[in-house]
């Protein structure tokens, strides 16, 4: 059984799916007005895993993340830059695309730009408009939200304290815990938006920020969907505030489960460019830190925690990633014959129960790993009794999990776990192909000579009953 932390009732739910076998999310996706950092990272991570654990699961995963490609972001600074809109914010899509490729994210179904579904905003803003939500102004249509009652469920704000604190609207999409009126759909167009706008029955202009993602997960997955993620600073107002236009607009609840991921600090201070401790992914390989690592270690702290970013924390995640590789390495070692020994087999199955426990768990991660590295512990203390078959029981579950975890890197032309789970050049990948028909030819001299050249390059070649087993030396 899947349970969730349901941000909208603040307990553990039992997860339900809307359609049997399936499960429709959709997840904020980045601005694209810089290059992403650690800290967007971290909460498209968890959303990677909560995509990767459901199809685990054996869900069919309908999976949405937007692209925010028009707010006063990327317009303001497309402004400064020069350039149209669209040749500005593309710069940073493929950045982001670049950053999610690196960590080894599963593609969503669909990315959908905010410019894409203009005419839908418009669509909907008639709507509130008609219904009696949505008003007209000098600058703009705004959501009337003291005509929605429900307003602050998610948040869990008083909606009349709310009201009468309220101190008039804002302009501005930033995020902002002062933004407690009444909020943009439309912004008619000013100086300050360039060439920027879109005609429409309220005048010129652009949409507000909240609508963006209303209407792509509306158009997208349906007027009801499963699950919404987001970091926590997207609950109010942004997510208070989909919630609103949307159940208004079509008068029937918008997600059943909220998930919010908690924020990122480095260094036990919050990041920021004027402190020096921001920090994107180009930042981190100048510093020696591939991919894998930054994965491991932006995801190794449950979502709903805080993650205190350090770089003893990635050598830590590299020093993990180093003892699975020994792991897998010395799996690959093993000739003995046999059935199996039950021990073994006992603590695979400890193991797997305990992982898949963990993530059913509001994908506790840290019980997961913890699961991992118990049946790695165990191994390491028995592994003069396995068999071949044990260790082919294992590499079998490590190759499910990592469907799910993405760290467990695959190297074998079968795309499975091989003994060097790890990445290694095409030229020493040739090395060892002659290495094998040179010993198969019975040319022990080359094979050596080849092993020897190798070793030099830092890859050590043992062979086995079942072929050849490498790894990377001091990796």
């Amino acid at each position: 059984m899947i349970r969730f932390f349901n941000s909208l009732t603040r307990s553990l739910e039992e997860f339900v799916p809307i359609k049997e076998g399936e499960v429709s999310i959709y997840t904020c996706g980045p601005t694209v007005y810089n290059t992403p950092h650690i800290g967007n990272l971290r909460t498209f991570i968890f959303e990677d895993l909560l995509h990767r654990w459901m199809e685990y699961r054996g869900y069919t995963v309908h999976h949405v993340m937007n692209l925010t490609d028009v707010d006063d972001k990327t317009i303001r600074n497309s402004i400064l830059k020069n350039m149209s809109l669209s040749d500005y914010t593309d710069i940073y899509k493929k950045e982001f695309f670049d950053s999610i490729k690196q960590l080894n994210f599963k593609p969503a179904e669909a990315y959908p730009s905010a410019t894409e579904y203009v005419p839908g905003m418009i669509e909907m803003i008639k709507g509130l408009i008609k219904k009696g939500y949505a008003y007209e102004s000098s600058d703009g249509v705004y959501f009337k939200v003291s005509a929605f009652k429900d307003y602050g469920k998610l948040a869990h704000i008083d909606r009349e304290a709310l009201l009468a604190g309220a101190s008039g609207r804002t302009h501005s999409d930033e995020y902002s815990r002062d933004e407690i009126s009444d909020f943009a759909l439309w912004k008619k167009w000013s100086g300050e938006d360039g060439d920027v706008m879109w005609p429409s029955p309220f005048g010129d202009g652009r949409p507000g920020w909240h609508i963006e993602c209303s209407v792509m997960s509306m158009k997208l997955l349906g007027n009801t969907i499963d699950i919404h993620c987001g970091g926590i600073d997207n609950m109010f107002p942004h997510h208070e505030n989909e919630i609103a236009q949307s159940e208004a607009f079509t008068g029937v609840k918008f997600v059943n489960y909220w998930l919010h991921a908690m924020h990122l600090q480095v260094d036990s201070e919050k990041m920021s460019k004027s402190k020096n401790n921001f920090y994107t992914l180009a930042d981190l390989a100048e510093r020696g830190h591939n991919g894998r690592a930054v994965r491991y270690a932006l995801l190794s702290a449950h979502y709903r925690k805080p993650l205190n970013f350090t770089f003893d924390l990635l050598k830590q995640a590299e020093s993990s990633l180093k003892r699975i590789d020994e792991f897998v390495f010395e799996l690959g070692k093993v000739s003995a014959e046999g059935r199996g020994n039950p021990s073994f087999s006992k603590a695979l199955k400890s193991s797997a129960e305990l992982f898949d426990n963990a993530l059913d768990s509001d994908l506790n991660i840290s019980e997961a790993l913890s699961a991992l590295f118990t049946l790695i512990s165990f191994y390491n203390n028995n592994k003069s009794g396995a068999t071949r078959k044990n260790a082919d029981d294992i590499k079998a579950w490590l190759d499910s999990i990592d469907s799910v975890l993405g760290f467990i890197r695959p190297a074998g032309e079968d795309g499975g776990i091989s003994a060097g789970a790890e990445a290694i050049s095409p030229e020493a990948e040739e090395l060892i192909k002659q290495r094998t028909i040179a010993k198969e030819n019975k040319d022990y001299k080359k094979a050596d000579e080849i092993r020897a050249k190798l070793l030099e390059s830092g890859i050590e070649v043992r062979d086995t009953k079942d072929g050849a087993v490498w790894k990377k030396i001091g990796s």
